[in-house]
Parts: structure tokens; sequence; C-alpha cells
């Protein structure tokens, strides 16, 4: 699997010192290392850094306006397999308490960060956070195991964790629990914020439970595993030959016979209901997957791995992902 965000700028920064992995990753773990003391935000706020935006609206949400969030990649434009820190975030993560990442080596370029800028903070780790089976160790960036738990086949953990509402619950309550404790004064405020994010992911939940009320069963596919966790919940079969959505997600093009395995799901004699697209990356063979779909009259919903333009929270950015899915999945019954 490919380490999902690159890390060429940071080894230059930062020496090979620099590309240890971060030991003391997961949740409520302190980097350790010799490093000036977290420092406050402006106005007294508790810094926090979130290695996405996904993570920094979770934390915002948990926060409020007791907390300065910072999102090293913040951009639907940006593509987070091919982001490089910068000299900024390394100066950003140095003054954090709170460091929010999604762990799994997909974004290694953070817990990175955080080892090379000796800072102090508290991390938080998504993927040690979720319990999922098949979970890599603390600072390895990928995992075998007989079969993911988002149904990926090709013997590697699906480290989009984000789109497993249970996981996220879990973050949001260990970011409520660690600004407590760095902050006791908010730390009433900070369960609070959480329950009603918690409430929040209560009505997403809603949405996959009527989707797999509707639809259970019913079989779709993806150009990538992003949505997995989230498609299974609902109930929803992938039939993607394991090869082609590993290819894409390692950035290469799939054998011809895989492809062509992946056109007959989809304008086959008997076509999956769905197309799922990762909107953010696009390569030749997807774009002919998406043709052939559109050509055969599936409907192609579009996922993303960061919020969309004038989207700040992860509850109305999921919201409406899973109403397009519904859609989707109703006009094709």
């Amino acid at each position: 699997m490919r380490t999902r965000l690159a890390t060429t700028l940071l080894a230059t920064l930062f020496g090979s010192a620099g590309l240890l992995s971060l030991a003391a990753c997961g949740s409520g773990s302190d980097a350790g290392d010799p490093g000036a003391a977290p420092t406050p935000a402006a106005g007294g706020k508790v810094a926090v850094v979130a290695s996405t935006d996904v993570y920094g609206s979770i934390a915002s949400a948990v926060g409020g306006d007791r907390v300065e969030v910072t999102s090293l990649i913040d951009s639907p434009n940006a593509d987070p397999h091919e982001y490089e820190a910068t000299p900024a975030d390394a100066a950003t993560v140095s003054r954090a308490a709170l460091v929010v990442v999604n762990g799994g080596g997909y974004d290694d370029f953070a817990s990175r960060l955080v080892e090379s800028s000796g800072s102090k903070a508290t991390v938080i780790d998504a993927v040690q956070l979720s319990g999922l089976p098949g979970v890599p160790e603390a600072g390895h960036g990928g995992a075998s195991s007989p079969l993911d738990p988002a149904g990926e086949e090709h013997g590697e953990f699906n480290e989009h964790v984000w789109y497993g509402l249970p996981t996220v619950r879990t973050v949001a309550d260990e970011i409520a629990k660690d600004l407590g404790a760095a902050d006791p004064a908010g730390a009433a405020t900070y369960t609070a914020n959480a329950r009603r994010f918690g409430t929040g992911l209560d009505g997403l939940q809603q949405k996959v439970d009527a989707i797999k009320a509707a639809h259970a069963g019913q079989r779709i596919a993806v150009t990538e595993p992003v949505p997995l966790f989230l498609t299974e919940a609902a109930g929803l079969q992938n039939a993607t030959p394991g090869e082609f959505s590993e290819a894409v997600e390692e950035g290469t093009d799939p054998p011809a016979a895989v492809l062509a395995a992946m056109l007959d799901v989809v304008q086959g004699a008997d076509p999956v209901k769905a197309l799922v697209t990762n909107g953010q990356t696009e390569s030749p063979s997807t774009q002919r997957v998406e043709d052939a779909a559109r050509a055969k009259g599936l409907p192609v919903v579009e996922v993303s791995e960061t919020l969309p333009d004038g989207v700040d929270s992860y509850v109305a950015w999921q919201g409406a992902q899973l109403d397009a899915l519904a859609g989707a999945l109703d006009g094709a019954a």
C-alpha cells in the first residue's frame, strides 16, 4: 500500500532523525522529546493541529470557541496523497497542545512533524483508537490482514477510518478528554460539545440505517476504498475487484485484465446499482470506468477525502454524501 502523504520535503528539513516514526502515537500520548512546551494560541485558546480538515472540523466541534484549530490540509484541491509538509507546518505543530492524526500510514507526515519538532503535544491517532481488526502497529504504514474491516480482500488495512461513525465518535470523545486535561476550566464544555456532536452522528447513523433497510445486499462498485466503512455499515456489498481499487490507491494502472473485470462490474449483464468515486483523484482507468457506468445509466456518487468548499461541518458533509448515495440507490431500485 502506498504511504499516502509524501514526506520528501520533511526529510530535507529535519534530516534522517526526522524520519523516525512517532513512538508514542495513540490516544493521550505525549511526544516526550525535548522541546518547548506548547504555548497557548492567540487569546489564550488551546492550540490544536489536525492533519486534515476532516479531523479539524471534529476538533472545532468539540473545542468550540476555547480552541484554535489549524488543519494542515484544508482545501479540496489539495491531493492528500501528494502532500508535502512545509517549515510553516513544523512551526505550527511545535506550538500545539493537541495534534489529531488519522494514522495507519495515511498521514505519517503529521506524526513525523511532531517527532521532528520536539513538540510536547498530545497526539490522538484515529486508527489506533478505532479498535478495528488488522490495525497496523503505531508508526507503521500498513498491515496485512486476511480481510480488512471494510470488505477489502487485498490484505491491506483500510486506513480511511473517518468514514466509520463509531471511530469518529471515539475520536471526538478522546478530543474532549484531552482538551479537558489541557484546559481543566473548559472540561465540562468540551464534554457537552462532544455529546452534541454525538447527537449529530446519531442523525448520520439514522441515514445509514435507512439505506440498509431499503437496499441491504445490493451491489455497488468503488474506484477506491475511501467510503467502504460507511457503505458496509449500510449493508451494501462491494463488487469491485480488489486488484482494481488497490492499483488506483497505489497510483498505478491496473492490468488490462483487471480493468476489463471492473468494466464488466459496471456494464456487464448484471451491473452494480451505483458507482462511488473519489472526486479528489482521477486516472485514465477511473475515468474509463466512470464513463462506462454513465453510458450504462448507472448513478455515479462522488465522495471526497477532505471537506468540500464552503463546508466546515463533518456532520453536514457526511449527511450530504449519504443523501446522494441514498438518492442514487433509490433511483436505481
